[in-house]
């Protein structure tokens, strides 16, 4: 069989009918839904089904929406499939189901854990303050040079590392449009705002991970039964009194995908399935390393081709 990762999308994979159609065909599927319904006190499950898509972009509904619609497709996979990961991770928002996935946190602690933590991030910087932007065809090295200069007084900084030349950047809106003017002034190929509603994995960030850190004290985190690579170091954390120190500093840090493709890789791996909404994350991994093959489960049709347990 060969060595194969579970991936979990983050933000921005969201769209109304997500999970609708494994939750009609698959009643572990529907479990998962209901769960995560009695956990938050409101049906989670008819906004992820129905919409309505201005509801489904609050950042304190997205995230456990999509937390539950990759937990559901996670249960699906199990069952019809019996595979089981050499390892796990997530982007952002994804390293929770990660963690659900690996047994460290349960499903009804970590949605309401995600719906606080988009919560805190939406209120810890006014909307219209911070900003994020892509910028392509960039290294690392070169794009921390450009934020410096950018910044005058304030923040900016790489936020997601995605793939080879694509990092996506951080911080107060003005500096960060003035990172996007010396991009293309530059040359860089593309240098564009992103719409999302803050400025994440930066340090404008702060506010959120102190309050993050007091909620996930709430919760009980046990021994995870697979390494969950994590998106501060990129490296496959097994510890699971790490794993609130780590998520907390993932709320200001960047998230190196890049880099945890690359230690998934570098430890074996050799096929990445992704599990929830959307085909992001097998895109980048296929930027990552283009022999890697690459699987998403979002409805009944992923099954089809699934590597045999």
């Amino acid at each position: 069989m060969s060595n194969t990762a579970f991936i979990f999308p983050g933000q921005g994979s969201q769209y109304a009918g997500m999970g609708k159609e494994l939750a009609a065909n698959f009643k572990i599927a529907s479990e998962v839904f209901a769960e995560a319904d009695d956990s938050l006190g409101f049906a989670l499950s008819r906004l992820c089904h129905e919409g309505p898509e201005e509801d489904l972009k609050l950042t304190a509904n997205t995230q456990p929406a999509i937390l539950t619609s990759s937990i559901a497709a996670l249960r699906v996979v199990q069952a019809e499939t019996g595979l089981t990961p050499s390892y796990l991770a997530g982007h952002s928002l994804g390293e929770y189901s990660a963690l659900v996935a690996s047994g460290a946190v349960s499903l009804a602690d970590a949605v309401r854990t995600v719906r606080a933590r988009g919560t805190f991030m939406q209120e810890a910087v006014p909307v219209g303050v911070g900003a994020m932007a892509a910028i392509l065809g960039v290294e690392p090295e070169v794009l921390d040079e450009l934020c410096a200069e950018a910044a005058q007084g304030e923040i900016v900084s790489s936020a997601n590392f995605n793939s080879s030349g694509q990092i996506v950047i951080a911080g107060h809106v003005g500096a960060v449009n003035r990172a996007i003017e010396l991009a293309k002034a530059r040359g860089f190929r593309k240098a564009m705002l992103l719409p999302v509603s803050a400025p994440f994995h930066c340090a404008l960030m702060k506010p959120a991970a102190e309050r993050l850190a007091e909620a996930l004290e709430r919760i009980e985190i046990t021994p995870l039964t697979r390494p969950v690579v994590t998106n501060v170091e990129a490296l496959a954390n097994t510890d699971h009194v790490r794993v609130r120190e780590l998520l907390v500093a993932q709320v200001c840090a960047p998230v190196r995908w890049a880099q945890s493709v690359e230690e998934m890789i570098r430890l074996g791996v050799d096929t990445f399935i992704e599990l929830g909404p959307g085909k992001v994350l097998s895109g980048l991994v296929k930027r990552i390393n283009k022999s890697a093959a690459t699987f998403n489960v979002e409805d009944s049709a992923g099954l089809k081709g699934l590597p045999s347990a």
